[in-house]
């Protein structure tokens, strides 16, 4: 039974496809049901791959113009884009499926009206591809779900830290509005956090590795209400190391991070004394692990040398002269 339709015209042809599948399930030996099947296979697996390099490049840049309409009519023309690749038979793809079901494959590309053929007549057609060898594979791309079913790829904003020189720069702009609260310096609020975490490179992970956003590497003990995480740390007990696993706040951003170290500071009592030498870093970074913000012996002076170090000078130069 031959189908009296041709689906692969327009990628909103839903009854076209519709009436493919069923004319698929009433005679599967046909051997034109059998090549159309076959093509529209081979259009969703390329516009699987569009989808996945349109995915690819917005994670690395929104455009100025983007939009919901601008995206959903871009992914339109991506499927027709597909389709019409595979109704001239640009990839052969076509052809394996038709001989894995059994059928003869077309010798020549299938003519597609020039309407719906866009710029793809200037592309150099390439030799169909060689049978697969694996059909596991082949089943896969058969079995795949159309584009239009497929969930989108989460786009993520977060920061990134490849160097000392990124994370300053990142971080420095956050690190002077919380500095601003308390008077004290950027300079040693960014030390204290790239210390806490190692330049920005073991920021503590929640259970399903997301980031926790913790900066600061503040505890979360009964009067924290918001979210936490457990993980492993280092506790120094009459200056011996021990390893203990530990309850850490986690964060929706690094600004709320900020946000919390200031109100952490603010409203403790035991820290109140060393917020009195805002005007000297050093002297308030000392207050800070005098009053037992970490137990390490070294603690104070390893931000100190953070603090002191030509990373954090060269940037905070910059902010200030912005």
């Amino acid at each position: 039974m031959a189908l009296n339709t041709h689906i692969a015209q327009t990628s909103v042809d839903f009854k076209g496809l519709a009436e493919l599948r069923r004319s698929a399930n009433t005679d599967q030996n046909d051997q034109e049901t059998l090549e159309q099947v076959a093509g529209q296979f081979e259009s969703i697996f390329v516009g699987m791959m569009l989808k996945s390099m349109r995915d690819a490049s917005s994670s690395l840049a929104e455009g100025l113009f983007d939009s919901e309409q601008s995206n959903m009519y871009r992914d339109m023309s991506d499927q027709q884009l597909a389709i019409d690749m595979s109704a001239k038979g640009l990839l052969g793809l076509k052809d394996i499926i038709v001989r894995q079901l059994g059928g003869e494959p077309d010798s020549k590309p299938t003519p597609s009206d020039d309407t719906h053929s866009g710029n793809m007549h200037t592309v150099t057609v390439r030799p169909t591809l060689q049978p697969m060898e694996n059909p596991a594979l082949l089943q896969q791309i058969i079995q795949a779900k159309p584009i239009a079913s497929v969930q989108p790829v989460a786009i993520s904003n977060e920061l990134t830290f490849d160097s000392p020189e990124s994370f300053v720069q990142q971080l420095l702009p956050l690190a002077k509005q919380a500095a601003d609260k308390i008077g004290i310096t950027a300079e040693a609020i960014l030390s204290q956090a790239a210390l806490e975490t190692g330049w920005g490179q073991h920021v503590i992970k929640n259970a399903d590795g997301s980031s926790s956003h913790s900066l600061f590497n503040i505890k979360a003990d009964s009067r924290w209400q918001g979210e936490r995480t457990v993980t492993g740390t280092v506790e120094y007990r009459d200056g011996v190391a021990v390893k203990e696993q530990a309850h850490f706040r986690t964060y929706e951003s690094y600004q709320d991070s900020f946000n919390d170290y200031v109100d952490f500071l603010q409203t403790q009592p035991r820290y109140q004394d060393a917020l009195k030498h805002v005007d000297n870093p050093e002297k308030f970074i000392e207050g800070l692990h005098k009053a037992g913000y970490a137990t390490d012996p070294a603690y104070a002076d390893k931000i100190k040398r953070i603090m002191n170090s030509s990373t954090v000078a060269q940037f905070s130069q910059q902010l200030k002269h912005s």
